[in-house]
C-alpha cells in the first residue's frame, strides 16, 4: 500500500497547483489522476486574471505561461469589457490562454519538484478516522493518507462520500461547447437571443472551428453527441453548416451549487469540487488554483505539527465567501446576458454604469481577482488584502517582493529601523527581511494608503500584521498563522 501525507485527488490546474505548494513546503504529497496522461481534450478555460498571474510570479513561474499565453484585457462583466490597464499591479491584464497548456506548463512544474503521479485510476471511496484516510482506487488498489483533499471537478466522489452537502441552484440552461470541422463557411463571431448566448469562432492553423450554442430545451442527458449538435446550430442559424469529425463535444449547464464546508476532518475540497458555477467570466480556474495556494501552507503546517488542526478551519472561513461572490456574479451574468427588450434595457444602464471609473474599478476588481478581502480584523487597510509587488532596497540591491515568496515561505519585511523586530521563536519558520521603499503604496478600488513600518506577508501573499513602528500584535499574529513559539 503506496503511503503518503497528502493525497490530491485530480491532476487539473487546482491539483497540480496544491501539489506544488505542499511539494514546496517539503511535504510529501501525491497525485492521483483518472487520466493516462495529462492531455486535456477540448476547450475548456480559455486564461488567466491579473491575480491568477500574481499568484504564479509569487512562485516564481509566470514567466511561463506569459511566454506562451496573449497579454490582453479580459476582465468583463456579462461580455462587457471593464480595462485594468490602469490598476496598480505588475500585471494589469489578463493572459489568453487555452487550460490544456496552462495544465501542461503546471505539470511541468511539479514535475520539477518530484511530485508523484498516480495516472489511469481515480479515487472511489474511502474512510478515515483520527490517524488518516484509507483510500480506495478504482483499479482496486489502496492508498493511505493522513490528509485527502478533492480536487476533483463539479461531480466529486470526494464530496459525496465525505457526505458534505452541495446546495445551491439548479440548472436553467444547456450550452454545447465544441471542436468540429465543417463543410461551409459559417457566421462568425457572437450572437445572442433569448435562448441564450451562440459563437462561432476559428482556430489558427487547421480546419477546426470552436463552437458555443445554447440548447432550445434544457433536460438533455448522457453525453452530448453529434446529432445534437447539429440541431443545436440548425435551431439557431438554420443550419449546421456540415459539421464533422468533431474533435470534442461537452455540455455545461448554468447550475449554481457550493459546497456547505469545505472540509470534514481530514478530507479537504477545493476548485470545482468545493463550487461549480456558468463558466461566464472565466473565473472557475482561477479561484481553484487561488483555493490551492491558501490551503497549500496551511496544511503543510498542520502536517508538520507547527500548527494545529484548527488553522484548517480558516481555510474555509476565507475561500468560501470568495467563491459565493462568484456564484452571485455569475447568476447575474448570466441574466444579464439574455437577449429580450427588458434584459437589453438593464444591459445598456449596466454598460453605462462600467464606463463610470468607480464602478468599473470596483466591478473590474472584483472580475480579475485583485480585490479579495479576508476579514482578519480591524485596522490598516492592507491587513487581509494582497501584498503588492513592491521593488525593495535591500542590502544595496533591488529585490522585488513576490521573489520574496517563490519558496512559499512567509516574510516578515521590516520597512523601519533594522533590529527592531525580534522573531526569534520563528525565526526557522518565518523570514525577516529588513528593506526600505520610498514609493507610493497603492491598492486596487481603495487608492493610495497610509506606508506600513512592517508588514508580516503569508506564503499566499496576504498580508497577516501591519507594523506601526512598534510589535504590537505580532506576537499573536506569528503564534495565530504560523504555529506557538
Amino acid at each position: 500500500m503506496a503511503e503518503h501525507a497528502v493525497v490530491v485527488a485530480g491532476g487539473g490546474p487546482t491539483g497540480l497547483m496544491l501539489a506544488g505548494e505542499l511539494a514546496l513546503a517539503k511535504i510529501d504529497v501525491a497525485i492521483v489522476e483518472r487520466r493516462a496522461s495529462q492531455d486535456l481534450v477540448g476547450s475548456r478555460s480559455g486564461g488567466l486574471h491579473s491575480r491568477t498571474i500574481e499568484i504564479l510570479d509569487q512562485r516564481g513561474i509566470a514567466d511561463r505561461f506569459l511566454s506562451e499565453g496573449q497579454v490582453a484585457q479580459v476582465a468583463g462583466f456579462a461580455w462587457i469589457r471593464l480595462d485594468i490597464s490602469d490598476f496598480p499591479t505588475r500585471h494589469p491584464y489578463g493572459l489568453g490562454l487555452w487550460q490544456h497548456h496552462i495544465e501542461r506548463i503546471l505539470a511541468g512544474w511539479v514535475g520539477e519538484l518530484e511530485v508523484p503521479i498516480y495516472r489511469g485510476r481515480e479515487v472511489s471511496g474511502f474512510a478515515q478516522d483520527e490517524s488518516g484516510v484509507d483510500i480506495e482506487l478504482s483499479d482496486g488498489q489502496s492508498m493511505w493518507a493522513a490528509y485527502l483533499v478533492g480536487c476533483d471537478g463539479g461531480r466529486s466522489v470526494i464530496r459525496k462520500a465525505a457526505g458534505i452537502e452541495f446546495p445551491g441552484w439548479d440548472p436553467t440552461a444547456s450550452t454545447l461547447i465544441a471542436q468540429v470541422e465543417m463543410a461551409q463557411e459559417p457566421e462568425w463571431g457572437l450572437r445572442r437571443d433569448a435562448v441564450g448566448v451562440h459563437a462561432l469562432s476559428r482556430f489558427e492553423g487547421g480546419p477546426v472551428r470552436g463552437v458555443l450554442v445554447t440548447e432550445q430545451h434544457l433536460g438533455h442527458i448522457g453525453e452530448p453527441s453529434l446529432r445534437d449538435l447539429s440541431e443545436a446550430l440548425i435551431a439557431v442559424y438554420g443550419t449546421d453548416y456540415g459539421v464533422h469529425s468533431p474533435t470534442s463535444i461537452s455540455r455545461f449547464t448554468d447550475m449554481t451549487r457550493q459546497a456547505a464546508s469545505y472540509r470534514n476532518r481530514r478530507v479537504l475540497l477545493a476548485g470545482d469540487a468545493a463550487h461549480v458555477h456558468p463558466p461566464v467570466g472565466g473565473q472557475g480556474l482561477q479561484i481553484g488554483v487561488q483555493d490551492a495556494v491558501n490551503l497549500g501552507w496551511k496544511l503543510a503546517q498542520v502536517v508538520k505539527e507547527t500548527s494545529p488542526e484548527s488553522l484548517l478551519d480558516t481555510y474555509h472561513t476565507e475561500r468560501h465567501p470568495v467563491a459565493a461572490r462568484v456564484l452571485r456574479n455569475t447568476m447575474a451574468q448570466t441574466a444579464l446576458l439574455r437577449s429580450d427588450d427588458r434584459t437589453e434595457a438593464l444591459r445598456d444602464t449596466m454598460s453605462e454604469l462600467l464606463s463610470m471609473d468607480e464602478p468599473r474599478k470596483r466591478i473590474a476588481a472584483m472580475m480579475s481577482g485583485l480585490d479579495i478581502h479576508y476579514d482578519l480584523g480591524e485596522g490598516h487597510p492592507l491587513l487581509g488584502r494582497r501584498m503588492p509587488d513592491l521593488d525593495l532596497a535591500i542590502h544595496g540591491g533591488t529585490e522585488r517582493v513576490f521573489t520574496l515568496l517563490h519558496d512559499a515561505r512567509p516574510v516578515l519585511l521590516n520597512l523601519g529601523e533594522a533590529g527592531g523586530l525580534d522573531i526569534a521563536p520563528w525565526r526557522e519558520r518565518v523570514q525577516l527581511i529588513n528593506a526600505k521603499y520610498g514609493g507610493d503604496w497603492e491598492l486596487p478600488v481603495l487608492g493610495k494608503v497610509t506606508a506600513p513600518v512592517a508588514v508580516l506577508i503569508r506564503p499566499d501573499g496576504y498580508v497577516a500584521w501591519v507594523g506601526d513602528g512598534t510589535d504590537r500584535g505580532l506576537r499573536e499574529a506569528l503564534t495565530t498563522w504560523f504555529g506557538s513559539p
